[in-house]
């Protein structure tokens, strides 16, 4: 008799939008995966990698139990072996060398996760080291610390309030491909498309004619990392065409005489003679942003992964901040979430420079080293050396800058395990593997990205798929191994209850909660009955109350944002002849590396290729789609080369990801596509100096013909 069908609704979690699902299942076999139309955030919108996730789930490649690695190979042993083997390693590395010999890189598939994101600090507290590393500084650091120092906590990150805008100014965003990215906002075509439809416009500003810039009002090239001059031009505008209104903010503002003074050399004729923006074109931003109501101005990976990171993302909360666009609908607004509501006295505020990495003195936010200094922690010898590492569901071989000097320093390492359920460029160089069920097998709640949501819900995920025999939530992978490694130090540790235990206490004493007096009296049970997700409502202005800083003001410049408006001041930027700079892309198929081993997103036509302009192959004498091969300081890759007028004169753009044909892995789809890896030309010495942030955008190269 054949197995029921049944019909599961959950969100997607593979990307920032977290669109509700419909998924029907008999037995173990998923028959289909739609979008789930009632839900209020997704209405019924979905991408690629949602209908992608039965290929995570039945991967014949993915791990589902631990894996010892046994000369060339790896062969299965048992749970309590791994945790005792890894226990007894960790601990020993730790005798020999010290606390801070063991050292921990978390991928970004973690905040994606909600049993990672609150039973990791069970492993942490029990390893007790305090080198963290993260894809936080290969990504979206420069949000965190410009938040933490102007609001106070470093996940008080505003969002564009999209759906009540009437002008919006994208810097260095795709939002068409990424579905938003610190602005969690599925359906992005039909809320941009809807800007235009109330009558408004927006603006695209990248070194590429994107997917977004394909829609938009109008598109403006740049090059890359010039952005810093071209924000600042528009701040300088605002003050001398007198046109800053600061509105309900004017008495928590410190500092506006600052940074008028600050801004008073980067005219926009300066602007325009590095960032290739007329400078006409740069006041008319600037008046648009201060004489359009609805107005917001949304920067993301193209002007954060670059030297200027942090000064860009500081400049682009002084727009919205000085046009009067924070705080207020259709501007920047601060998400309400139902769990981890951001408030005066929360938890995980943040710190910066408490410390610095060994070797090239970088600092510390909230607890993390850059991620650009790990390879070199390990590579030199001397006290404090990481001699063991823990990975966390990270690829950093393909995702850190210098990626083959990462892949020397891990083959290097006395000892290492990951949490992870693939083999891959990364993993191959561990000891231990430990597989966490896939996202089909284990219920979720969007921690994280309900904080940067343009809508407020809530949506609890109930698993499509009771988990294998003998496999574990990646929760219990931090309990159990914690738990292991504090024995083994002969110290007291208690595990954590389940996440959705840990998330229920947090919404019954969140904002919407009995305990708060809201009317919902909301509970995770109450979340649970809404099978599509719970409408709470639209962003609504609530900053002032919400600050958490020491004196309950935004203080607008910090020493190291006046360190680097000095540093932009003495800048020149130079492009060497027969130089071109680097960029990289995204594609709605693709987040992650561990992607392209999904027959679904690596269908179609190839995407890994070197996208030039047509003058540039020319005057090169460069032939479309021959090889070439691409050199920088760190290294060279040869690929095949594109002619596009997507990417402006003197750029190429070759996306993230990609170079699976290595020894050692073991994802076969995925070792079928050509590309290489743009992490083997990124500069780890390349960084936003202010952060730590590593600069991914604008590498300088050079291109020859194979």
């Amino acid at each position: 008799m054949p197995a029921e069908q049944k019909t599961h609704y959950r969100a997607c979690n593979l990307c920032e939008a977290i669109c509700g699902l419909e998924i029907k299942t008999q037995g173990d076999q998923v028959l289909s995966i739609k979008g789930d139309k009632n839900d209020p955030l997704s209405r019924g919108y979905i991408c690629p990698k949602g209908v992608a996730m039965q290929d995570i789930y039945s991967d014949p490649n993915r791990l589902r139990k631990p894996v010892k690695k046994h000369g060339d190979s790896w062969v299965e042993i048992s749970w309590q072996e791994a945790f005792d083997s890894v226990a007894e390693k960790l601990v020993a590395v730790q005798e020999q060398h010290g606390q801070n010999a063991v050292a921990f890189f978390a991928g970004n598939p973690n905040v994606h996760n909600y049993g990672s994101m609150t039973h990791a600090g069970v492993l942490r507290k029990a390893v007790q080291s305090k080198i963290h590393f993260s894809a936080t500084s290969l990504d979206q650091l420069p949000h965190h610390l410009t938040s933490y120092s102007l609001y106070g906590h470093q996940s008080l990150i505003p969002v564009p309030d999209i759906d009540h805008s009437h002008y919006m100014l994208i810097i260095g965003g795709n939002p068409l491909a990424s579905n938003g990215s610190i602005m969690t906002s599925p359906d992005i075509p039909k809320r941009l498309k809807a800007i235009q439809q109330r009558g408004g416009r927006f603006i695209v500003i990248d070194p590429r004619r994107t997917e977004t810039a394909e829609i938009a009002d109008q598109h403006l090239f740049i090059r890359p990392g010039t952005d810093a001059w071209l924000l600042m031009a528009m701040i300088n505008t605002l003050f001398a065409e007198d046109l800053v209104k600061t509105g309900h903010l004017t008495d928590l503002l410190v500092g506006i005489d600052q940074v008028r003074s600050a801004c008073e050399s980067f005219t926009p004729e300066l602007a325009e003679q590095y960032s290739g923006v007329a400078a006409e074109q740069i006041r008319q931003l600037a008046r648009d942003m201060a004489n359009t109501e609805g107005a917001v101005c949304y920067g993301r990976m193209g002007v954060s992964v670059q030297v200027y990171g942090t000064l860009c993302q500081w400049a682009i909360q002084m727009i919205n901040i000085l046009t009067h666009s924070l705080d207020v609908r259709g501007g920047m607004m601060a998400s309400s979430p139902a769990f981890g509501y951001i408030k005066p006295g929360e938890s995980g505020a943040g710190h910066f420079a408490a410390f610095h990495s060994r070797v090239s003195g970088l600092p510390e936010f909230s607890g993390e080293l850059p991620a650009s200094a790990m390879a070199e922690e390990i590579l030199i010898e001397g006290e404090g050396q990481i001699r063991s590492l823990i990975t966390i569901a990270g690829n950093p071989v393909l995702s850190a800058p210098n990626g083959n000097q990462m892949d020397k320093a891990l083959a290097g390492l006395d000892f290492m395990v990951s949490i992870d359920f693939y083999i891959n460029e990364t993993t191959q160089h561990a000891d231990i593997i430990l597989p966490p069920t896939s996202a089909l097998e284990h219920d979720h709640y969007d921690i994280a990205f309900h904080r940067f949501a343009i809508h407020n819900t809530a949506r609890f995920n109930q698993a499509v798929f009771e988990p294998a025999q003998d496999s574990k939530h990646d929760w219990e992978i931090f309990n159990q191994l914690g738990l292991a490694i504090a024995a083994r130090k002969g110290v007291d540790a208690k595990p954590l209850p389940s996440p959705d235990q840990i998330v229920d206490y947090g919404i019954q004493c969140g904002p919407y909660s009995a305990k708060a007096g809201h009317e919902l009296e909301l509970t995770l049970d109450k979340v649970k009955q809404h099978i599509h997700g719970l409408d709470i409502g639209p962003l609504e202005p609530s900053l002032p109350q919400r600050l958490c800083t020491a004196d309950g003001k935004i203080t607008l410049m910090a020493d190291y944002i006046e360190q680097d408006i000095a540093r932009l001041n003495a800048d020149q930027p130079l492009i060497e002849k027969d130089e071109f700079l680097l960029i990289g892309r995204r594609h709605i198929r693709s987040n992650n590396s561990w992607m392209h081993n999904s027959k679904r997103l690596v269908k179609g036509k190839p995407r890994w290729q070197l996208l030039m302009h047509p003058d540039d192959l020319a005057a090169h004498q460069l032939q479309d789609q021959s090889q070439v091969r691409i050199q920088s300081r760190v290294g060279e890759v040869q690929t095949q080369v594109l002619a596009s007028d997507e990417v402006m004169p003197g750029v190429v753009s070759l996306p993230h990801g990609w170079g699976h044909k290595r020894e050692g892995v073991n994802l076969d789809i995925a070792a079928e596509q050509e590309g290489v890896s743009c992490n083997d030309l990124t500069d780890e010495k390349l960084i936003d100096q202010a952060s730590g942030n590593s600069a991914l955008n604008g590498v300088p190269v050079r291109i020859f013909a194979v």
